[in-house]
């Protein structure tokens, strides 16, 4: 038997948002009905109530990745809803389990914008009762990026960390974690506006790179030590000031990138003087033990109600290219998420 609480093949069928070629939101996408996933051995199925969106999933739909994997992509990584089947070797008392979802379309063409997605169930994360789908669905990418460039690298309990970006998504989380792991906490923003929120959500401080000099307000609000661990957005534009601002034995955790090719040269003697670390980090293809960890700490955040991502954008699944193009363009503060049940 492949599966427990078989679904009726007369409702196997799902509406989801997919496209079958590269290009604008407006050109390829699809919103129709098409046939439901099944669960295999070690997955579950969740009912999604909402889909989240990143940068990877527009990056992915407008080739900046590469070409596409597969014929037909249901795109989006991210998502929460509620496990109503599991495959074999997976224990039935998850069904019903609320979940939030992480990496769902990395490696197969089938994501979470859709009324049902199959992952591994290691991938589908319980969901505490108290945090709502919209919460969930912000989790995924951001907060386990967050996690590793946290992480990677020991215990951050006592240490000084900066996050670039305090604004972004994976800002917005580092800032949070870090805080609730017993960091002193720095972020910086570039637009004046975004300093209350981010102060709101745990920054020790916070310094606007538009009107202030970020070497000499780090060393002035830590006596002159800088930072232990550094969160960062864009390592080209920041790589003079994180080696200014970052302590002897301090790591780089860069994330992100601006063009798929992008090169950074590096004062290797000035960073070798520092006993200074680079690490560059990739969801997708950080270790599953790694991802069990950092799903541990967002849970315990959870928990805590000390994480509470902003939501910029709410959309129905068939305004999906609104919620592409708003990404794109970069006019909405916070997550965007689609609302699918």
């Amino acid at each position: 038997m492949s599966r427990i609480q078989p679904i009726d093949p007369e409702e196997a069928m799902m509406t989801a948002a997919f496209y079958e070629q590269q290009g604008a939101a407006r050109d390829v996408f699809k919103v129709a009905k098409t046939k439901r996933p099944v669960p295999g051995r070690g997955e579950v199925m969740v009912r999604v109530a909402v889909s989240g969106l990143n940068p990877s999933d527009v990056r992915v739909r407008t080739g900046f990745l590469g070409p596409m994997a597969f014929e037909r992509i249901i795109p989006h990584q991210d998502a929460a809803g509620t496990i109503v089947e599991v495959g074999e070797g997976v224990d039935a008392a998850r069904i019903n389990e609320r979940v939030w979802v992480y990496q769902a379309q990395y490696g197969n063409s089938s994501g979470t914008a859709a009324e049902y997605v199959v992952v591994p169930s290691q991938q589908a994360v319980f969901l505490p009762e108290k945090v709502t789908f919209e919460v969930g669905a912000c989790l995924g990418i951001a907060a386990m990026t967050a996690c590793h460039c946290l992480f990677a690298d020991g215990d951050i309990r006592g240490l000084n960390v900066l996050v670039h970006g305090g604004a972004g998504a994976v800002g917005e989380a580092a800032v949070q974690i870090a805080r609730y792991s017993g960091a002193w906490v720095a972020a910086t923003i570039r637009n004046p506006d975004d300093a209350q929120k981010v102060r709101s959500k745990g920054a020790d401080l916070v310094i606007d790179m538009s009107s202030q000099h970020v070497a000499q307000e780090i060393s002035k609000a830590t006596d002159g030590k800088g930072v232990d661990r550094i969160v960062e957005i864009d390592l080209l534009s920041n790589l003079k000031i994180d080696l200014d601002v970052l302590s002897s034995s301090g790591t780089i955790s860069t994330y992100s990138l601006k063009e798929a090719d992008d090169h950074v040269l590096v004062p290797v003697f000035r960073a070798m003087k520092g006993n200074n670390a680079f690490r560059f980090v990739y969801v997708y293809t950080i270790p599953e033990e790694a991802k069990q960890k950092a799903a541990k700490v967002i849970n315990a955040c959870l928990e805590n109600g000390s994480y509470d991502p902003t939501i910029g954008l709410i959309v129905p699944l068939a305004q999906i290219s609104e919620a592409h193009e708003a990404l794109e363009s970069r006019r909405v503060k916070g997550k965007i998420l689609i609302r699918i049940a």
